[in-house]
């Protein structure tokens, strides 16, 4: 694998998988060897777009090629767990969309087999890959401006107009702003001030069930996090870091953002970092640079990151009485 390219395998084929195949393509280091669904002809049309070699009928079939070496799961959020454990058990490196898993339960279980079979796992958190938000992370670690005071994240655009049986509101999809976008806010505040001491949570609900917009408050020891996500209405999705000495702003839309703001005192400079492809490739070369390194986990998103944003989000559900049939 260390001479060769990178074979991978894409299971779930909607309009982010699309988005990372393409990606994928830019990559030189990789290879997308096979696609599946359950719908044939939606993994032939798929292959025959994005250049997989082949195209298969079950998932299965594809975690049993011998030329895959990494999959990519990017089905609804409640068949995480199980794909990506038949993955991994099948001998798989497995990067798995956003969220993991429903609940740090079944995230911890899926860190375990990968950890029990020497595999690379990774969540596909691409904002934690993202360049901008990357260098912002980076400068204000530094002390640059100062402690955090003050941060600010939303995430919401309208959508309650969808088929109330797919993925954004149907409960037994773990459907509801919160897992699908409101992961993002949560993320931001966890990797800039870590858990919490408290926290603060309102929700309004669907008539399906599913929780369709919520705000939170994370409660530090010295700052505050202002965090929102919704299907009612657009909102700004700008970020904002602000400290002692000055501010970021990660700029609309925050979580796959290509400039920012830096403020500090009279200082007010723009800093622009276009992203490659639809900005999935970062986290690609991420894989990419693990498995050749022989590494289990990122560093940069590890198996204990995943597990503490969604203990995070576990706190969360519960305040708000946010459940789902799977758990």
């Amino acid at each position: 694998m260390m001479n060769k390219k990178i074979g991978w395998g894409i299971v779930g084929l909607g309009n982010i998988a699309g988005k990372f195949a393409g990606d994928l393509a830019l990559s030189p280091e990789a290879e997308l060897v096979a696609v599946a669904s359950r719908d044939s002809g939606n993994a032939r049309r798929f292959s025959e777009q994005y250049g997989a070699k082949k195209a298969y009928a079950t998932y299965e079939a594809l975690f049993e090629d011998p030329e895959v070496v990494v999959v990519y799961i990017a089905t609804p959020h409640s068949f995480h767990h199980s794909q990506t454990l038949a993955a991994l058990k099948s001998g798989k490196n497995v990067i798995c969309e956003k969220p993991l898993g429903i609940n740090a339960s079944e995230v911890r279980q899926m860190t375990a087999l990968a950890a029990e079979k020497g595999l690379f796992l990774m969540e596909a958190l691409w904002s934690r890959f993202n360049p901008s938000i990357q260098q912002v992370y980076n400068l204000v670690k530094k002390g640059e401006l100062g402690a955090i005071s003050y941060l600010r994240a939303d995430f919401a655009f309208p959508a309650l107009d969808r088929d109330p049986r797919g993925r954004l509101l149907n409960p037994s999809l773990a459907g509801g702003s919160l897992l699908d976008i409101g992961i993002y806010p949560v993320f931001l505040a966890y990797l800039f001030l870590g858990i919490p001491k408290d926290i603060k949570v309102s929700a309004h609900f669907h008539t399906t069930g599913a929780e369709k917009q919520i705000a939170m408050i994370f409660d530090y020891d010295e700052a505050m996090a202002v965090l929102y996500s919704g299907f009612s209405s657009h909102s700004e999705m700008k970020a904002e870091i602000s400290c002692e000495s000055g501010s970021a702003i990660l700029n609309p839309r925050w979580h796959h953002a290509e400039s920012f703001q830096w403020q500090k005192g009279e200082e007010v400079r723009e800093v622009f970092r276009p992203l490659k492809g639809s900005g999935y490739i970062y986290e690609i070369e991420e894989v990419h640079r693990c498995l050749r390194a022989g590494a289990r986990e990122s560093a940069l998103w590890s198996w204990a990151d995943s597990i503490a944003l969604h203990s995070l989000l576990d706190r969360v559900r519960g305040l708000a009485d946010i459940n789902f049939p799977a758990g």
